[in-house]
């Protein structure tokens, strides 16, 4: 670059020589003869430049060194704007090109898109919807069948008790009729109970003066499960035991059968070593009604000798309203 100014610094100032000789001719020959062999018109440099050629030339030279030291930076310039746009218009078409490519695939998102989020989100409130309204529906059939059953018939009474033969501690002949028209509370046990049946026998008798009490007269009663070994003797001898109204009832092994059955009691004989054994029996109390000793209600071994004889009255005194 430095020597391209160089030189066409140098073109210039030649140039500018020739015009001055020319004028200088053009006013002056002989002064201008004089200047004109100063000046080095063969220069290298200057080929076509020479004393005879005229001021066309030396325009047509003058134009030509211009138009050299002209163009060279303009079309550098325009060579670099060239560039440019070239660079920009590649720029502008990658960038076309990458927009394209993009509308073109599909837009990725993170490991849960939109459209399953939305799904999932569906899924979820049909469920809550379905398991709603399942719960209401299934509580208004509950409410329903309670509000039935309020609202319906009586269930029947237990199928316990009916007729049965005995004797009594005293040896009589009893049945189910002698206690017709009586409140009676009875008990299923054996004489040799270790254990359980002298508690519930006292449990009974305790509630028996709690109820008499209370205004209401009640007969206890003991049923044996051990006919073998519970004879009337052995009976009349355990029942003085607890209470003095208690009546103790005894009888053969079909009779003891046959009334068990009609309760609903269970008893077996447990651990036998030659005549002494345990009987496994039921540990609950029945009260019956006066009218042909039906059942009203019973009591497990659970109660007590308070919660036991307040449920007696209380069925007592709801049977007389009626």
């Amino acid at each position: 670059m430095a020597s391209i100014i160089s030189r066409n610094a140098k073109h210039f100032h030649f140039a500018n020589r020739c015009l001055s000789l020319h004028r200088l001719r053009l006013q002056s020959p002989s002064s201008s003869s004089s200047v004109l062999a100063g000046a080095n018109l063969h220069d290298p440099a200057f080929p076509h430049l020479h004393s005879g050629l005229g001021i066309n030339y030396l325009a047509s030279y003058m134009r030509r060194l211009y138009g050299t030291t002209s163009t060279t930076p303009d079309s550098q310039t325009t060579a670099s704007e060239k560039s440019a746009e070239s660079n920009s218009s590649e720029g502008d078409e990658s960038g076309k090109s990458n927009q394209s490519q993009d509308t073109g695939k599909p837009v990725r998102g993170g490991p849960v898109s939109w459209l399953s989020f939305l799904l999932l989100v569906a899924t979820g409130a049909g469920l809550v919807f379905y398991y709603d309204r399942e719960k209401k529906s299934h509580i208004e059939e509950i409410n329903k069948a309670s509000i039935e059953v309020k609202q319906g018939p009586s269930v029947g009474k237990a199928a316990i008790g009916g007729p049965f033969k005995l004797v009594d501690h005293d040896g009589k002949p009893v049945s189910e009729k002698d206690f017709f028209g009586k409140w009676t509370l009875i008990y299923f046990g054996f004489t040799h109970c270790p254990d359980i049946c002298p508690d519930e026998l006292q449990k009974l008798a305790a509630a028996v003066d709690k109820i008499k009490k209370a205004g209401i007269k009640i007969v206890p009663i003991f049923i044996s499960v051990d006919p073998e070994r519970d004879t009337v003797e052995q009976v009349r001898e355990y029942v003085k035991e607890f209470h003095p109204d208690l009546i103790g009832l005894t009888g053969t092994s079909d009779e003891i059968r046959n009334v068990a059955r009609a309760y609903r009691v269970y008893y077996m004989k447990t651990e036998e070593e030659d005549s002494d054994y345990l009987v496994d029996h039921s540990i609950v109390m029945y009260l019956m009604g006066p009218e042909k000793m039906e059942f009203v209600k019973f009591f497990g071994k659970n109660n007590d000798v308070d919660s036991l004889a307040d449920g007696v009255i209380k069925e007592i005194k709801h049977y007389k309203k009626k």
